[in-house]
């Protein structure tokens, strides 16, 4: 968690890869955290080396690598192939990617009160080593949650300016995970 940590205290934006097209764009950003929502079995490999080998952190989101099964047998495999961390939105899968050695970032999507309370309660439970907030718009959120579950809190989604960043920062996030090109 520490390389995690240290990374966003270097540079607090986090590349959101949404197409393996954006790869040779990243690589020349000065970001120190990738988290890859694309990609798949076949290419994932050789997307995780060359992200590495340009001093990056890499998280890989299991729930949008194509080929992959959502077990722990897809855990396993992206360890072999290097990642750093995983992000998921299931909350059973925080066990498997901690014991792996992994980083594990819960993702949640907040669309009311209820998911909110819902969210807090999964964190709490299930303690991952980090939590992606999404939309990333939502500031308050990012500091009631941070105040309730007290671990590294990333927003994530709708990121299109520094206010937003500001925003995210000053409430609480320790990095902001955006595709915006022009943030990187």
């Amino acid at each position: 968690m520490k390389i995690l940590l240290d990374s966003l205290s270097e540079n607090p934006i986090i590349a959101a890869i949404k197409s393996v097209r954006d790869i040779d764009v990243v690589l020349e950003r000065d970001v120190k955290v990738v988290f890859l929502l694309c990609g798949n079995i076949l290419n994932m490999k050789s997307i995780v080396a060359a992200i590495k080998n340009s001093g990056k952190k890499v998280f890989a989101h299991i729930d949008l690598v194509e080929g992959l099964g959502k077990d722990e047998y897809a855990v396993k495999y992206l360890k072999l192939v290097g990642v750093d961390g995983i992000i998921t939105t299931k909350p059973t899968l925080i066990k498997c990617i901690k014991n792996e050695g992994l980083i594990a970032v819960q993702r949640i999507f907040l669309l009311d009160s209820r998911s909110l309370e819902t969210g807090i309660k999964n964190i709490l439970e299930d303690k991952p080593n980090a939590v992606e907030i999404m939309p990333g718009l939502a500031h308050k959120v990012i500091e009631k949650i941070h105040e309730n579950v007290k671990i590294p809190v990333i927003a994530g989604g709708l990121i299109w300016d520094k206010i937003d960043i500001e925003n995210a920062i000053s409430n609480g996030a320790v990095g902001i995970s955006t595709s915006c090109k022009d943030l990187w």
